[in-house]
């Protein structure tokens, strides 16, 4: 059976954050997020991994009061990602 890879997820800047711990994630997240701001990219991509969903929760509840997140939601094809739209 063949995978399906979605081409866009390839172009689009990722930060994988396995391994980080609940206390640590959101600093790492956070600089991901000022650098491609500042580059103007409108999408990226953090990979927190399925798990127990403790890194999960953690990125979506600092993302809800971000003030350069426009919006952010969980890949339709993998739930271990999340899709950051970037103003």
């Amino acid at each position: 059976m063949r995978k399906f890879v979605d081409p866009f997820l390839n172009i689009m800047p990722q930060l994988d954050v396995h391994g980080f711990t609940e206390d640590t994630v959101m600093t790492v997240v956070n600089e991901f997020i000022d650098d491609n701001y500042k580059l103007g990219r409108k999408n990226i991509c953090v990979i927190h991994g399925k798990g127990a969903g403790i890194l999960k929760r953690k990125i979506h509840r600092s993302l809800r009061y971000n003030k350069k997140v426009k919006n952010y939601h969980l890949y339709n094809f993998n739930i271990g990602c999340t899709i950051i739209e970037l103003y």
